[in-house]
Order: structure tokens, then sequence, then C-alpha cells
């Protein structure tokens, strides 16, 4: 996830039912790091929501965390966007 150009940054999120309850912050980072951020996940095919307002609440919190439940919602939503783009790529 990304917040655009202007103070750009970046939360990186991932999934696993099977260790989690909830979606982990696998990265985050402002300016340089989030660019860095983007660059390999680009690199990696993984897709990339821009939505500055989510990432900057994902940015707070400490990478290797679960998201909070305030953000399941909105978070539910970018990863459903993301399943969707993938399913139609098949």
């Amino acid at each position: 996830m990304s917040s655009g150009k202007d103070n750009k940054q970046a939360v990186a999120i991932k999934y696993d039912g099977s260790k989690h309850t909830a979606p982990v912050v696998v990265a985050s980072g402002k300016g340089h790091m989030a660019e860095q951020i983007i660059k390999a996940a680009r690199e990696a095919g993984v897709e990339i929501s821009e939505n500055a307002d989510l990432a900057e609440m994902l940015n707070k919190i400490p990478v290797g965390s679960e998201i909070p439940v305030e953000l399941y919602q909105a978070v539910a939503e970018v990863l459903a966007f993301v399943y969707r783009l993938n399913n139609k790529r098949r």
C-alpha cells in the first residue's frame, strides 16, 4: 500500500490464516524506505494499492504486528481488491 508521490509512505502486509488471526505488517517506511518497499513489491509482482490514509495508519503499527481490529474493514477491502486482480490474471 502506498500513499502517492508527496510524503511517500508504504506498508507491506501479509495474511496467513494458518499463522495469524489478522494480516501482519511485514514492512513499512517513509521516503526512501517507502520507495524501496514499492520497488521490491513491483519486482516481486505484488499488487500495489494506493490509499494515503490507510498507509499512514498502518505505518504506525510495528513491523511483525497484526493490524488492529479497527483497520480490519479497510484492509479487507484492499485484500479483496488484490485477490480479484490476481484471479483475473489467472
